[in-house]
């Protein structure tokens, strides 16, 4: 299980959640969920947030610290990532059960949240898009900073021009066993020049680094494989929701080309909304307009108020 290294103070400290409980995915995985918010409030629309590779719950602070003044905030940590468990399993479609087991344990039968995914949490909305229980709780859907296949052959963080030897170099530097270490400055440039636009904060930068560095190098070195072979073009198709998109110019991970491919293949989108000069880490880089985004999105799309209690995990 990571270890938890984000930041406790300022805007990136992620804020107590009014409740803790554990969802059980299809194969026994145990995941860690909070929700934050007025959580009893059968007024308040609901929002789930699902988090990237070598992210955590702690990835959304800004937004659970916004939103749940007036929402209901539901964020999880995927397998082997913050407070969830590693697991044996680990592909596109254990991503699409453990999506699915959250919004079972969290949303009443028939309620509808806005369902918002950054980066790899994009890939796991995506491949959960044909699945009966995304499908009964999905109003509207985020993607954020994020792609559907060719993940690596498309990366720029290689300052080359695209090619064999540039996706060999990128698979092994983006794939590599190597522990990250403590979080230093040489660390902190490394990660900002890989993951962040050149001009983010310095404040933003260390939370992202806390955070990534917190991933425990097996559950990072896996699921690298994992993004490597992805191809989810099948399940853009099938997101059939209204669904908009958010992609910074400067995202050397999941480049623009993303963002336009997935606008052209998603039957409802709603546009895509390209940040100048920002990087991968949109939530954290632009957190006002995200959170923006998420706001317009509940407001928009109906949500069913049916909401009963939270049900209780293991």
């Amino acid at each position: 299980m990571s270890r938890l290294m984000h930041v406790a103070t300022g805007p990136y400290a992620p804020p107590a959640p009014a409740r803790e409980l554990t969802a059980i995915s299809a194969d026994g995985a145990r995941l860690h969920v909070e929700v934050h918010g007025p959580v009893d409030d059968t007024s308040a629309p609901a929002v789930v947030l699902a988090h990237g590779w070598t992210c955590s719950t702690a990835f959304w602070a800004a937004q659970i610290r916004e939103l749940a003044v007036d929402h209901r905030v539901i964020a999880y940590d995927q397998r082997g990532h913050g407070r969830s468990p590693a697991s044996p399993a680990c592909s596109s479609d254990a991503l699409a059960d453990d999506l699915e087991a959250v919004l079972e344990a969290t949303l009443a039968p028939g309620e509808k949240a806005v369902i918002v995914g950054h980066s790899m949490g994009g890939m796991t909305v995506m491949a959960a898009a044909t699945r009966p229980g995304f499908r009964a709780h999905a109003a509207a859907v985020l993607l954020c900073s994020t792609g559907a296949s060719r993940l690596v052959a498309e990366s720029t963080v290689v300052p080359m021009r695209p090619g064999r030897l540039r996706t060999w170099l990128t698979k092994h530097i983006l794939g590599s066993r190597a522990p990250l270490g403590p979080v230093t400055p040489i660390a902190r440039s490394i990660l900002k020049y890989a993951t962040m636009g050149p001009g983010s904060a310095s404040h933003m930068v260390e939370a992202c680094a806390r955070i990534v560095h917190a991933c425990p190098r097996k559950v990072r070195y896996a699921w690298s494989n994992v993004l490597d072979l992805l191809d989810l073009d099948h399940g853009v198709r099938e997101l059939t929701v209204p669904t908009a998109v958010v992609v910074g110019t400067a995202d050397r991970l999941t480049p623009p080309v993303h963002a336009r491919s997935l606008a052209a293949a998603l039957p409802h989108c709603l546009g895509v909304t390209e940040l100048p000069g920002l990087g991968h880490m949109t939530p954290v880089e632009a957190p006002e307009l995200v959170t923006g985004k998420i706001r317009e999105l509940a407001m928009t799309y109906p949500q069913a108020k049916t909401y009963t209690q939270v049900k209780e995990g293991a």
